[in-house]
């Protein structure tokens, strides 16, 4: 069983509480929207209408019955202009936005909300920051369905959970049929990054070991086939997934050798490491064999004229640490679920600064150049 499938099962308790919340909700009021059937005395699934984004009663009823019952928590339960966070803990403060496009909605292994919450998530953890708080604003298409709002809401809330983190504050706009493509949704996240930890492209040196987590391109083909209607022997999922924790688990156990991190999201891991050659003056030096890719990933890409390493992931951490610390950073790494197909995939050098080359399995190179155009628009 895959990873996404023993996370999708360890979810789905606190995910049918959620469902069953909303329900009850629906079916203890009659909502002038038609939520629930005047006649039948059951839970009537409708759609957005402009009146949900008209700030009455409407859009109260939306607010209520949907996002608050599933994000409910003591700051967003207030309901005012804005959210007072908690005393913070010690450190620097790590504030991230991020906005989701994606299309489709639901795709084989996440969807738009799971996909929001993960992606903001694992921007503050790659910084050394313990994720606590988010936002979430909405941009709803009128026609929307709600039975679909409220799986992508209820998503959001089971992901926010098993992240650790708290949806504290947001807001909702509905705009007119074919303006939106359904739903589009903005986040920011705060977190606090402890004393004493430093990461950034300043601490990249020659020498020190590239990893990352797992296989790449998954996310990116994944919504790409299910977007296009391809049809492909294979169960491929994205691989959408909150790396805080695995990241929390590495940083203890080397606070100092861990130099540099980022999620390779889109771009892909060619477009991660080009940016961290340009930025820190440094070359990279990548073993294509060593570079971890799922069969069917990498038959799909051989299919469609795409390379793999530009392919999105919304579950992958690349890794810089120093190379007397591979094995170790390794072992942590596959003791967490996420990290299980962890490797070892490059180093820095200094030679051909700023620029990335990968060792083919014949021995030859090639130079590995920053993604040019958009190989899979809307992956995010």
């Amino acid at each position: 069983m895959s990873e996404k499938a023993n996370r999708r099962m360890g979810n789905q308790e606190s995910e049918n509480g959620v469902i069953e919340s909303l329900q009850a909700a629906a079916d203890t009021r009659l909502p002038a929207s038609g939520i629930r059937h005047p006649t039948s005395g059951v839970q009537h699934r409708l759609r957005v209408l402009l009146a949900h984004g008209s700030g009455g009663e409407l859009s109260h009823e939306l607010i209520q019955d949907v996002f608050v019952r599933a994000f409910a928590n003591p700051l967003l339960n207030e309901m005012a202009d804005s959210a007072i966070l908690d005393e913070l803990p010690e450190g620097r403060v790590a504030l991230t936005t991020d906005s989701y496009v994606v299309q489709p909605l639901f795709f084989p292994g996440g969807d738009i909300g799971e996909l929001a919450v993960c992606g903001t998530v694992n921007d503050l953890a790659v910084m050394g920051a313990r994720p606590l708080y988010l936002t979430a604003g909405f941009i709803l298409e009128e026609g929307l369905p709600i039975e679909d709002l409220e799986r992508i809401v209820v998503s959001m809330a089971t992901t926010a959970r098993e992240a650790g983190v708290r949806i504290v504050t947001g807001d909702t706009k509905v705009v007119g049929r074919g303006a939106a493509d359904g739903l589009f949704i903005n986040t920011a996240g705060v977190g606090v990054i402890p004393p004493g930890l430093e990461l950034g492209p300043q601490r990249l040196q020659p020498g020190d070991a590239l990893l990352v987590n797992g296989t790449v391109g998954d996310h990116g083909l994944a919504v790409m086939i299910q977007r296009e209607g391809l049809t492909f022997r294979s169960s491929l999922e994205s691989d959408t997934a909150p790396l805080n924790a695995l990241i929390e688990a590495l940083l203890t156990g080397l606070p100092t050798q861990v130099h540099w991190m980022r999620d390779a999201t889109r771009g892909g891991l060619a477009t991660v490491l080009n940016e961290w050659a340009e930025a820190a003056g440094v070359g990279i030096e990548l073993i294509e064999a060593q570079i971890p890719v799922r069969e069917e990933v990498r038959a799909a890409c051989e299919f469609l004229g795409l390379d793999p390493l530009y392919a999105a992931n919304e579950g992958k951490v690349v890794i810089a640490v120093e190379g007397a610390s591979t094995d170790r950073a390794l072992a942590i790494l596959r003791e967490h679920p996420l990290g299980r197909d962890a490797a070892a995939i490059g180093t820095v050098t200094a030679a051909h600064r700023g620029r990335v080359t990968l060792e083919t399995p014949y021995g030859a190179r090639r130079i590995i150049q920053m993604l040019a155009g958009a190989q899979l628009p809307r992956i995010c």
